[in-house]
C-alpha cells in the first residue's frame, strides 16, 4: 500500500481541486443568469418530464430500482481494465493501489461518456419529438457512472448510505453557489463509511437538477441541429459528474488509508 507521503500528495491534489471549485462558484452563478431567463420559456412538457425524475431518485435511494448496477459485473470489467487477477468481491478492491482505482474509475467515466454522446446525438436528431426519452436515459447513465466510480474505490452501491452519497454527488454537480459550498463541506468531511441519515430537501435536489438541465435541453428541441447539442450536453454531463465522483470518492479512500497508518 501507499506510504504517508504519497497519500498526503494525493490529498493535496484533491484539496487544490476543491479550492478551484470554490473559485468557480461565483462565475458559474453569473453565467447562469441568461439561461435562467431561457428556462422561463422552456415548454412545460420538458419541465414535467424532468420533474418525473423526483420519483425515480426517491426509488433509487430506497431500493436501487432499475438504476442499480451489478457489482460482480463491474468488478469483472475492472479486472479486465487493470489486467489483474479476477476481482470477485469489493474486499479485493481494497487491496488495489489508489493509482489503480483512479485508472478504473476514469475508464468507466470514459466509457459512459462515449455512450452518452451517441445517445444524446440519437435523441437530439428528432428534436422535440425524441427529447422526452432523453432525460430519464441521461439520469440513468449519470447514476450508473457514479456507482461504478464508487465500486472502483471499494464502496458498495447496494448500501443505502452509498446511494445517498451518490445523490449528494449528483446534487453537487447541478447546485448553485450556496448549495455547492454546503454539499462540499458535508461530503468532504466524511470519514470511512459514515452514513447520511437522510437527504434533506428532495424538492431542492429536483429543482437544481431541473434548472441545470432545462436550458440545455432547450437547444436540443431543434430537429437535426439537436443532434450536435444533444451529443455535447450529454457528454459534458457525464464528464462533470464523473469528475465530482472521482474526487470525492478518492478523498474518502485516501483519508481512510491515512487513518490506518
Amino acid at each position: 500500500m501507499e506510504n504517508k507521503e504519497y497519500l498526503l500528495a494525493q490529498l493535496k491534489e484533491i484539496e487544490k481541486w476543491e479550492k478551484d471549485q470554490k473559485n468557480l462558484f461565483f462565475w458559474e452563478k453569473i453565467g447562469r443568469i441568461p439561461f435562467m431567463i431561457l428556462d422561463k420559456i422552456t415548454p412545460k412538457f420538458i419541465h414535467d418530464k424532468i420533474g418525473s425524475i423526483l420519483d425515480e431518485l426517491s426509488k433509487y435511494v430506497n431500493a436501487g430500482g432499475q438504476y442499480l448496477v451489478s457489482v460482480p459485473s463491474t468488478l469483472a470489467k475492472m479486472s479486465k481494465e487493470l489486467s489483474v487477477e479476477e476481482l470477485t468481491e469489493l474486499e479485493n478492491v481494497n487491496q488495489l493501489s489508489i493509482e489503480q482505482m483512479d485508472k478504473a474509475a476514469s475508464a468507466f467515466v470514459m466509457s459512459r461518456k462515449q455512450f452518452a454522446k451517441v445517445q444524446g446525438a440519437t435523441t437530439g436528431f428528432g428534436g422535440i419529438f425524441t427529447l422526452a426519452i432523453d432525460v430519464p436515459i441521461l439520469l440513468g447513465l449519470t447514476l450508473k457512472t457514479l456507482q461504478e466510480i464508487a465500486i472502483s474505490y471499494g464502496y458498495d452501491p447496494n448500501d443505502q448510505e452509498e446511494r445517498i452519497f451518490i445523490i449528494k454527488c449528483l446534487q453537487f454537480t447541478s447546485s448553485d453557489i450556496v448549495g455547492k459550498k454546503a454539499i462540499l463541506e458535508e461530503l468532504t468531511n466524511v470519514e470511512g463509511k459514515k452514513a447520511f441519515s437522510q437527504i434533506e430537501g428532495w424538492r431542492e435536489v429536483f429543482f437544481t437538477y431541473r434548472d441545470n438541465m432545462g436550458w440545455k435541453k432547450l437547444f436540443q428541441m431543434v430537429p437535426i441541429a439537436g443532434l450536435v447539442f444533444g451529443a455535447y450536453v450529454n457528454k459534458q454531463a457525464i464528464e462533470d459528474v464523473g469528475e465530482v465522483g472521482r474526487m470525492l470518492y478518492k478523498k474518502r479512500k485516501v483519508m481512510e488509508r491515512m487513518k490506518s497508518l
